[in-house]
């Protein structure tokens, strides 16, 4: 287990991204814990973030020519990415997506560098993948290759099938998805921290009913 994804797991316990309880998710299933990249919002916890991703790109070996942000949690993701693998010597272009097509001044659906080559989408977390196909739609229609997919946290949890919506992405479009982090760090956090007992076992019990062997 490489040691950035255990200091991410740290870092969002500590920023209250990562919480513990009882949580209803959009299946309507009872979740021991609860992620939510949303509360990254400030200067140092989006720079720490970012340094975590450009971490997490470079160790999967992803061939990769810029990044796409899909919006609107996209736009801040890609564009921190992209400053902290700058900071680490990859200096790569960056994209985003408009909800709305711009009918005036530059036009188009896309801000900032043209979609061209390997195209990296960073997102928060990968739910039903609809974000992901609508960006792979988006890349592949401006003549670039969608190569893989940036998330903070794969939940490593079945869908309505037997796949994870990680899963169910990698299997229909071909393309790698990259966690920060995964479920099985999750509960390495929650074995090596003291006082967190009962919340290791609230999670065993919840990937023992949902949970998928690899994300």
């Amino acid at each position: 287990m490489l040691n950035f994804r255990q200091d991410f797991i740290c870092f969002a316990v500590q920023q209250k991204v990562l919480c513990f309880g009882e949580f209803q998710t959009k299946a309507g299933r009872l979740s021991p814990y609860f992620f939510n990249a949303g509360l990254f919002n400030d200067g140092a916890s989006l720079k720490n973030l970012a340094q975590f991703y450009a971490q997490a790109i470079l160790a999967s070996g992803v061939q990769f020519d810029m990044l796409f942000g899909p919006a609107y949690k996209g736009i801040p993701l890609a564009a921190g990415t992209a400053i902290a693998l700058a900071e680490q010597g990859r200096n790569v272009p960056y994209c985003y997506n408009r909800k709305e097509a711009k009918d005036h001044g530059e036009g188009g659906t896309t801000v900032g560098a043209k979609l061209q080559g390997r195209v990296l989408i960073i997102d928060d977390v990968i739910s039903a993948g609809t974000s992901v196909r609508e960006s792979i739609e988006l890349i592949r229609a401006a003549g670039a290759e969608p190569c893989g997919v940036a998330i903070a946290l794969d939940r490593m949890e079945r869908g309505r099938g037997e796949f994870s919506a990680v899963q169910e992405v990698q299997r229909n479009f071909g393309i790698p998805v990259v966690p920060i982090a995964t479920l099985d760090d999750l509960l390495g956090y929650l074995q090596s921290e003291a006082g967190m007992t009962q919340n290791l076992r609230a999670a065993q019990l919840y990937r023992d009913k949902y949970g998928v062997k690899n994300g």
